[in-house]
């Protein structure tokens, strides 16, 4: 009998190619310089060179809490793109598990990191000590971190809320609408007036505040 020959699988480089490709995920709070935009970019792309992945998508939720998802469109747009099968790439790429969120209930986060795993899709987190390959250790230290992050959520709340009340009790303006008939002025750290903000208008400085004037009459 003649030997079988072996032909090769076509297929096969084209699915390696797929498996190099990597979106990356970035959410920028407000809360540390370190996770600019332009640092989490930075701590990506070395980690893609480093494992010879390409970054082909980018999705961005800028200046936005990572403690609930529905205002973060970026992530939701991944999440939708990869449950739909549309996601021509097989990583996402994220600087750390906070980036990823700062969900109060870490479940949260487990869950939608395994939206993508059922899509065979592996998030990736650049900036950890741990690879996140599914291994014992590797959970261990993932939960920490998620742990970790919602607690640094919830005291970075407690203290923007200390703060606030702080300066409404000093009667200051701390945000929102003024009501009917009100003005916004600004005052300078001296307690100067530095004229009235129009519609659209914010104190820029950190030692200016806002208090509350009566409009003219009419």
């Amino acid at each position: 009998m003649g030997t079988a020959l072996t032909v090769p699988n076509a297929r096969l480089p084209r699915r390696r190619e797929h498996e190099l490709r990597a979106a990356q995920y970035i959410r920028m709070s407000t809360d540390r310089q370190q996770y600019s935009i332009a640092n989490q970019m930075a701590v990506i792309a070395g980690y893609a060179a480093d494992h010879q992945l390409t970054i082909v998508r980018t999705y961005i939720d800028e200046g936005i809490s990572g403690l609930r998802i529905n205002n973060r469109p970026g992530l939701i747009d991944l999440l939708n793109e990869v449950q739909s099968g549309a996601a021509d790439f097989a990583n996402v790429l994220v600087r750390d598990v906070s980036r990823w969120g700062r969900f109060q209930d870490t479940d949260e986060a487990a869950y939608y990191e395994f939206i993508c795993k059922l899509a065979g899709v592996q998030v990736l987190y650049c900036a950890e000590v741990f690879e996140n390959d599914g291994s014992p250790m590797s959970g261990l230290w993932k939960n920490m971190k998620r742990l970790m992050a919602a607690e640094d959520s919830r005291n970075q709340s407690a203290k923007v809320f200390a703060g606030q009340s702080r300066l409404a009790g000093l009667g200051y303006w701390t945000g929102g609408r003024p009501g009917y008939g009100l003005r916004r002025e600004l005052i300078d750290a001296q307690g100067n007036s530095r004229g009235l903000l129009e519609r659209g208008q914010w104190k820029a400085l950190q030692n200016e505040r806002v208090v509350l004037r009566t409009g003219p009459p009419d």
